[in-house]
C-alpha cells in the first residue's frame, strides 16, 4: 500500500487523508483481493487435490483485503459527508 499517502496503516487515524486518496487506497485493496481470488481459482482448477488449510488461509486473506477496501470506502464516504455538511453550515452550496 502507499504508506506515504496515509502515513499510517489505519485510514481513520490520519485526519489529512482526503476522500480521493481513501478511494484510491480502497481500489488497491480490492484489486489485491481480486488477484488473490483469481490465483486461488487457478490453483483449484489445476490441482488434483486441494490443501484445505492453505485454501482457508487464502480465503481469510481475501476477506481481510476486502474488509480493508470496504473500510477505506466507508471512511471516504464519511469524510465526503462531513465536508458537505461543513459547506452547508458555512452557507456554501454543495454540488
Amino acid at each position: 500500500m502507499n504508506a506515504s499517502t496515509s502515513g499510517c496503516p489505519n485510514c481513520r487515524a490520519d485526519a489529512y487523508v482526503n476522500p480521493h486518496d481513501l478511494l484510491n487506497e480502497a481500489t488497491e485493496w480490492l484489486q489485491y483481493a481480486r488477484g488473490l481470488t483469481q490465483l486461488l481459482a487457478e490453483l483449484v482448477h489445476e490441482s488434483d487435490a486441494v490443501d484445505c488449510q492453505r485454501m482457508a488461509l487464502g480465503l481469510e486473506a481475501i476477506g481481510a483485503l476486502t474488509r480493508k477496501g470496504l473500510q477505506c470506502t466507508a471512511d471516504a464516504h464519511a469524510r465526503m459527508s462531513w465536508e458537505r455538511a461543513a459547506l452547508r453550515e458555512n452557507g456554501r452550496r454543495c454540488e
